[in-house]
């Protein structure tokens, strides 16, 4: 068992991009997002983010690698090229072997999926998902990548009072795996 947490941002129809991009611009969001997936208890390790090659090629080139972290990108394209300190896995499964792996296990406090639609549609599937950090936005955006169905499988622990930002309100959320 690896056990891994999904990070990501929703609208109230579980819109999660618009052609690649987030259709909302939240520093408030993108701050909560920097800081849980870089919070380490150790500051001798990282935390490892998963993400998919089109979610990699969304983040702006001069935040790219996200830094703090271990990044990893699932694609089957071995020409694509990386910068140093990325890892590269070919599909899901695989990026949660590398953790194993003698060279990062030692390095690695938490693994974190950031997406996109896809991976979060592996990820959520697997019973090694713990933990869900949502940031609920409760209008609806104009979306063409959603994220999958969740409450069946997950129960809410926390939840943030309302924000409001740039016209948008939302609040944070927690959602622990119901036991089996």
């Amino acid at each position: 068992m690896i056990p891994f947490n999904l990070i990501v941002a929703l609208d109230s129809h579980k819109g999660i991009g618009k052609n690649g991009q987030l259709p909302w611009h939240l520093p408030a969001d993108l701050k909560h997002f920097k800081d849980l997936t870089c919070q380490v208890q150790d500051p001798a390790k990282k935390n490892f983010v998963i993400m998919g090659r089109k979610t990699w090629g969304s983040i702006p080139e001069k935040f790219r690698p996200l830094p703090k972290r271990i990044n990893c990108v699932l694609t089957r394209n071995k020409s694509l090229l990386f910068p140093a300190g990325v890892v590269r896995a070919e599909n899901f499964a695989e990026a949660l072997k590398l953790t194993q792996d003698s060279k990062l296990k030692n390095h690695i406090e938490s693994i974190f999926v950031i997406g996109g639609a896809e991976v979060f549609k592996m990820a959520i599937q697997s019973p090694d998902c713990q933990k869900l950090y949502l940031t609920h936005l409760l209008p609806a955006f104009d979306c063409d990548v959603f994220f999958p169905p969740f409450l069946q499988d997950f129960q809410l622990t926390v939840k943030s009072p309302p924000h409001t930002e740039n016209k948008v309100s939302y609040y944070f959320a927690e959602y622990v795996r119901r036991s089996a």
